[in-house]
């Protein structure tokens, strides 16, 4: 082959080959960056989706004390004592509970607490008697005698024996009424969630031992120190002895 006819083939492969090398590579580079950046949106994307997942299930209200509240409201305190035909006097538990029933009311109010007596019923009668001795009751166990007030009701002329009702108001700490089912506990085990009825027994036996329903609402002031045992206290602990209440 001549020198011409290899200068004329070196040329035409030279026209055939691209025109360069990064020209070639750049839209490979632009595709990947663009995988890329889709996938870090995507995991953004996902991570605010968890987040979101999370924020509302902490904002479920599962906490017992939020579904059944303790409340401090205005209750009616009953006592029925059930009277016989032929009674004339009140036993010796009828008056145990009776003076119970005192003791609840002295330390839970200061208003009036109503003797009701039945009309129309066959005990009717010993019902009026056994007043005068309920009411000798309470007076007896510290209630002022203006307080008690006395009123009738209309009671059936048959069926069972109408009682004598004592009854006063005062603020009591309650709470919501149990055995409530809004929904089926089988579909609800994947959110693993306590269902709406657990806890209100608690509450509710809580709210029953509260001796004073204003502790729910605010602390009681601090009493005085005792200045007498705060001494020995001191003079026990500088001999190095025990300073424990025997």
């Amino acid at each position: 082959m001549s020198e011409n006819s290899a200068s004329s083939a070196s040329k035409e492969r030279h026209k055939t080959m691209p025109a360069s090398t990064p020209a070639r590579i750049s839209p490979r580079l632009g595709r990947v960056a663009l995988a890329a950046v889709i996938a870090g949106a995507t995991m953004v994307l996902s991570g605010c989706g968890a987040n979101r997942d999370g924020m509302t299930t902490g904002s479920i209200p599962d906490d017992y004390r939020t579904r059944h509240p303790i409340t401090v409201t205005e209750v009616e305190h009953t006592l029925d004592i059930p009277i016989a035909s032929g009674d004339r006097n009140l036993t010796i538990n009828t008056k145990d509970t009776i003076a119970g029933f005192a003791q609840d009311y002295l330390s839970m109010s200061t208003g009036t607490i109503q003797i009701m007596v039945p009309q129309g019923s066959p005990n009717a009668a010993a019902a009026s008697i056994m007043r005068r001795q309920i009411r000798a009751e309470l007076v007896g166990k510290g209630i002022p005698a203006p307080r008690i007030i006395e009123t009738t009701y209309q009671a059936a002329a048959s069926g069972d024996a109408a009682p004598v009702r004592l009854s006063f108001v005062a603020s009591t700490a309650v709470t919501d009424e149990c055995g409530q089912w809004p929904e089926d506990l089988a579909d609800n085990t994947v959110m693993n969630r306590n269902w709406h009825n657990f806890g209100c027994a608690t509450q509710n036996n809580l709210a029953a031992q509260v001796a004073n329903p204003m502790d729910l609402i605010a602390p009681r002031g601090v009493a005085p120190i005792d200045a007498a045992r705060r001494s020995k206290v001191i003079g026990l602990y500088r001999e190095g002895k025990d300073t424990a209440s025997k």
